[in-house]
């Protein structure tokens, strides 16, 4: 079963709002993804491992074993996916980036996967899937299976809004959610879109509709 966790912080609302809002446009939508994915980081790096450091400060040598820096691992992070991923690298300017290019077939509403460029050593990285949207989860889990075959063990799943059916229905373990599940009920509609939700998340992105 997947562990859930909702990112229930009043900045990530207030701007959760914004973007769910019809009238934003292409620049503020982008914008405001973006910046929800920087203030998503703060939990989504919760773990990562730590070493002590001797520093000398202005008043002289820390003596009291209290400096702390990231360990030359968290390098090791790669992210997949496109919305939000700018916002990620401003706190984590030395992840690698890799991408899978998916088109749903609007007919059957199911995913077609056509691109995928990753690191050649994902299986030795904690991945990071990054993607506003989480509907049926169709298409996460063809994400999810794209990255097992070229060896992937360690994957969590990074999302602005999710409806129950992906929860549900998604194969990784940890899934980090932007939207407040408690008061905001999504669901899916006959058109496989997420209701209120944010409308298609990837043409107000890049203004393609």
């Amino acid at each position: 079963m997947s562990k859930f966790t909702v990112l229930n912080h009043p900045l990530i609302q207030h701007k959760l709002t914004i973007i769910r809002n019809k009238n934003t446009g292409t620049k503020v939508f982008r914008e405001v993804a973006n910046e929800i994915g920087e203030l998503m980081v703060y939990e989504i790096t919760r773990d990562l491992p730590l070493k002590d450091a001797v520093v000398e400060t202005p008043m002289g040598l820390d003596s009291h074993d209290t400096a702390r820096l990231l360990t030359e691992t968290n390098d090791d992070k790669d992210l997949v996916g496109l919305g939000m991923v700018d916002g990620v690298l401003e706190l984590i300017p030395a992840a690698k980036v890799g991408h899978i290019g998916m088109y749903r077939d609007e007919q059957t509403l199911k995913p077609h996967e056509y691109f995928v460029k990753l690191p050649s050593d994902i299986d030795q990285r904690e991945l990071f899937i990054v993607d506003p949207m989480l509907a049926t989860g169709g298409s996460a889990n063809m994400a999810i299976d794209a990255l097992k075959k070229r060896g992937a063990k360690h994957m969590r799943l990074v999302v602005l809004v999710a409806a129950p059916e992906g929860l549900n229905g998604t194969e990784v373990k940890d899934i980090l959610n932007a939207g407040d599940a408690a008061k905001q009920e999504e669901k899916i509609t006959d058109s496989g879109y997420i209701f209120p939700g944010l409308g298609d998340a990837g043409d107000r992105l890049f203004g393609t509709k």
